[in-house]
């Protein structure tokens, strides 16, 4: 079991059983110790749609009621909408899910009363799960009161309240529903601001839709569906809801980044925080200033949190994936929109969808409007931890070695070693290489000056790096 860039992740293997009761366990400890919780407090509890996730949530259910908390489970429902319902009662809260991997892999997303753990919390967590990883459990399930209808309803609640009434009347949106715990209150916030919503694919077995890397066969079905139907768009999520993913008219799907700056139009942020992998030209795209942090939520989290306490205003935070986070209250449509300093979709779909309708003009030519870098991403799966660190090592070892691995493609011109190694090239091309946080994943990152050369760049990189894993078992 290793924390990442969001959370606990590992094989459901792993996490089944002792796994699971001993990192709530920890995590119950935790808020004790430090007095983020006292005995008897509530703690909610829900998870997302894997085949594995009830009975993880059931053994942590168990498991935080025996060290002496109060679960409350909240059912199946986005982690924003959990995060949101525990945080507006001062209470921790603790969601299964793996996000975006595959079905036989799931994790742990744990939430302070404040807020998402930071990653001092993960090192205290992981220090506890040690000292008690030898002791035994009681694995039997425990009753918990239901609040999932309370919880989702909040949410959708705060979504209804972020645009004018009937802002997407005449638009038509399709829904992809797959098996994301957002699938039901997509198409209700859709249609509440007067779209007419097409639920399309839903699933009754796991899929994982990477909103970051959105792959080959997800993008023939929504360009296959946008034909089919002439929508103006397709929305939709990843497995918890926390990452949107939206596709213009024709199929094609918006950078999550992109999605991120169009909320900062919205919001009229004042402060942006975004990671590194997030596009180069987004400094020069608004009015704002911009933070860049390594990748993962509890970085962008850091980062807005230094922006307040230094006295700034305005404040938020997206992540390449376009997941929003906000950190200051804002208002919209003469409503205060308190702070989620977690990764939510709603608000970038409803931020996209707003912008196209407001501008009359098409998403793809609201999209091509702000004039930023072609940019591609994609990731090589199962690629082993141990090989990723090794090729990483490699390349950080000498500017030598990192010229000789990128001789094929151009020279070196600069680089940048915040999170991974991200390489501006002679020709102002930009790669950059970086394994995955909490998978067995290599991920690679590009910019060229259009779509084509942009493909071709990603290509080549992830040649690369398979040329040197064939090389170096």
């Amino acid at each position: 079991m290793k924390f990442g860039t969001s959370g606990l992740r590992g094989l459901v293997t792993e996490l089944e059983g002792h796994a699971s009761a001993l990192y709530a366990t920890a995590f119950a400890r935790h808020l004790l110790e430090t007095g983020m919780a006292k005995a008897g407090d509530e703690i909610y509890v829900a998870g997302d749609f894997r085949p594995s996730s009830p009975s993880i949530a059931g053994t942590c259910i168990a498991a935080l009621a025996a060290s002496g908390l109060k679960p409350v489970h909240c059912g199946f429902i986005p982690t924003p909408a959990l995060a949101l319902y525990a945080m507006s009662r001062k209470r921790a809260s603790l969601m299964v899910t793996g996000s975006h991997i595959p079905a036989d892999r799931n994790g742990i997303k744990f939430y302070r009363p404040d807020g998402e753990i930071d990653k001092n919390d993960e090192q205290q967590i992981t220090r506890i799960a040690g000292e008690l990883d030898d002791a035994e459990f009681d694995l039997a399930t425990s009753d918990a009161p239901d609040q999932e209808a309370q919880a989702l309803g909040q949410f959708l609640d705060r979504n209804a309240k972020l645009l004018k009434s009937g802002a997407l009347a005449g638009l038509k949106i399709g829904v992809y529903q797959h098996s994301t715990v957002a699938r039901d209150g997509l198409v209700q916030v859709l249609k509440h601001y007067g779209a007419s919503v097409l639920a399309l694919g839903r699933s009754k077995t796991f899929i994982p839709v990477d909103t970051e890397a959105v792959s080959e066969e997800t993008i023939g079905l929504l360009r296959g569906w946008a034909a089919e139907h002439q929508l103006d768009a397709i929305v939709s999520a990843d497995g918890d809801g926390d990452r949107p993913l939206v596709a213009d008219e024709t199929g094609t799907p918006v950078r999550g980044d992109l999605l991120g700056l169009i909320v900062a139009r919205l919001l009229d942020a004042r402060i942006v925080v975004t990671p590194v992998t997030s596009n180069s030209g987004i400094e020069a795209a608004g009015t704002y200033s911009v933070t860049r942090t390594r990748v993962g939520s509890p970085y962008v989290i850091e980062g807005m949190n230094a922006a307040l306490a230094g006295g700034k205003q305005a404040v938020m935070g997206f992540e390449a994936n376009g997941g929003v986070l906000t950190a200051s209250t804002f208002s919209l449509s003469g409503t205060d929109l308190e702070p989620l300093p977690t990764r939510d979709s709603f608000l970038p779909v409803l931020a996209a969808l707003a912008l196209a309708k407001g501008e009359c003009k098409p998403l793809s030519a609201v999209a091509s409007s702000f004039k930023l870098p072609f940019a591609a991403a994609d990731r090589l799966e199962n690629f082993p931890v141990e090989t990723s660190a090794a090729l990483m090592a490699h390349l950080r070892q000498s500017d030598a070695n990192l010229s000789t691995f990128l001789q094929p493609i151009a020279t070196v011109a600069s680089k940048s070693d915040i999170d991974g190694l991200r390489v501006t090239l002679n020709d102002g091309r930009i790669i950059h290489f970086r394994p995955s946080g909490n998978a067995p994943e290599m991920r690679c990152y590009v910019e060229a000056g259009d779509e084509q050369a942009a493909g071709d760049l990603l290509e080549q990189g992830l040649g690369l790096i398979r040329q040197w894993a064939a090389g170096n078992r």
